[in-house]
């Protein structure tokens, strides 16, 4: 087994949601290493490392929400989609409606992962756990 933590960005906005998270990845024992950021450009920036972010890792997966400042949640899914260095990284949608995931079907979006909210242990796990070579170093971090 690997040592290696799992590098996760988190993107949003909602404090509450960004308290959750880091507590429900705490209470599991997942080794990871959670990033915030909380906009739409500053989640651009991260992962093309940019700017400020120059000297952050690449994560091994996102987790977006949808309603963001400055660049909403589509508008970075679109782009990450559109980046050739970007467009294999595992997102893991955050929306509140149900609504929004028919929106993504249409965008030809449905083999991305979805989380709706409220958050709860298990929305994380199960959409973590959608992306076989994250799950499974998941899986075996939190059985050692």
């Amino acid at each position: 087994m690997s040592d290696k933590l799992i590098e996760i960005l988190l993107v949003e906005d909602n404090p509450a949601d960004v308290r959750l998270a880091q507590e429900t990845l705490k209470d599991y024992k997942l080794q990871n290493l959670l990033h915030v950021v909380t906009d739409g450009e500053a989640s651009l920036a991260f992962l093309r490392r940019e700017g400020a972010f120059a000297n952050t890792p690449v994560p091994d997966m996102v987790l977006l929400d949808l309603g963001l400042p400055k660049l909403d949640g589509m508008e970075v899914l679109g782009r990450i989609r559109q980046d050739p260095n970007l467009k294999d990284m595992p997102v893991v949608i955050l929306t509140a409606s149900q609504m929004d995931h028919r929106l993504l079907d249409i965008y030809d979006v449905s083999q991305e992962c979805f989380i709706l909210k409220p958050l709860t242990l298990e929305r994380y796990l199960d959409a973590i756990l959608c992306f076989p070579q994250i799950g499974l170093s998941i899986v075996k971090i939190a059985n050692a």
